[in-house]
């Protein structure tokens, strides 16, 4: 299988599909199949993880924590920080917290989830001293729109930042007016959540809908690789798709040999068309 990758500023690469977690670790009789899931994920080569501080309230750390047990140099691990809590002491205690939940030291990026009342620049010397510190070996954002970016690369430091993790699927494509280009032009990588759009009827609608559903069939594929593979149809962009089942984790990890034709994608495009103009990003 050729693996799509994506490669970070300082030249790391990664799979361009990895595992999401959102609402892993919220009831004690799936955790066990949650961490099971992420095992198979690591076994087919899913080696980025993606969490968060946030989900399950440290539940979902706490999987990935035991999902990873003995395994931890083969994975590169991403949490993220509340916006409250991403700055000075506060930063450093919730990294020590989601470092001790995932069971491990160091985290490979840590991510601000999402602006909030605190100052970027502060934020910025927190990522700094937990990297000097160890605790983190690079530090991006989440939910930023490129005024934020623009902001952010304006300050000391902040041109560190490695990744903007956002909302992209095939039905909520904002992102490629201007964050996407913006962030192209850094070659700062794109992290993809939701990729199949959040359970509930516009996911159901993107699955069913028939150009999908007919390029699913073409192809010999599900209508979630269709929709995974057109996320990461070009470079620079990584898809973070919950895993929590090990059905769902294999279909995941099939996307990444799929290649969507230019038909393919012109028949996406006039079922789901780009953008004509600025929108605001979607969280959810």
């Amino acid at each position: 299988m050729s693996v799509k990758e994506i490669r970070f500023p300082d030249g790391h690469c990664v799979p361009a599909i990895g595992q999401g977690t959102w609402y892993m670790g919220e009831r004690n009789s799936d955790i066990a199949q949650e961490v099971r899931a992420l095992r198979a994920g690591l076994d087919l080569g899913l080696t980025l993880i993606d969490t968060a501080e946030m989900y399950g309230d440290g539940g979902a750390e706490r999987v990935v924590g035991q999902a990873i047990a003995g395994r931890r140099d083969e994975v590169f691990l991403v949490s993220k920080v509340y916006p409250q809590n991403a700055g000075g002491q506060k930063a450093l205690t919730a990294c020590e917290n989601s470092l001790r939940r995932l069971k491990t030291a160091h985290l490979d990026l840590y991510l601000l989830h999402w602006r909030g009342g605190i100052p970027l620049a502060q934020t910025v010397d927190a990522m700094m001293w937990l990297q000097q510190d160890g605790k983190i070996a690079r530090w991006g954002v989440s939910n930023l729109d490129v005024a934020d970016l623009q902001e952010l690369w304006s300050l000391t430091g902040g041109d560190a930042c490695m990744t903007d993790q956002v909302l992209y699927h095939l039905a909520s494509r904002g992102i490629e007016y201007d964050l996407l280009p913006w962030c192209r032009e850094r070659r700062l990588p794109v992290m993809a959540y939701c990729p199949l759009a959040q359970a509930g009827k516009l996911r159901t609608g993107l699955m069913h809908h028939e150009a999908v559903q007919g390029i699913a069939a073409e192809l010999g594929t599900s209508a979630a690789q269709v929709l995974l593979a057109w996320v990461i149809r070009e470079p620079g962009v990584v898809a973070i798709p919950k895993a929590s089942s090990l059905a769902h984790v294999k279909e995941n990890a099939g996307a990444l040999a799929i290649t969507l034709s230019a038909e393919h994608l012109v028949a996406l495009d006039r079922a789901f068309p780009a953008p004509l103009g600025k929108t605001a990003l979607n969280s959810a």
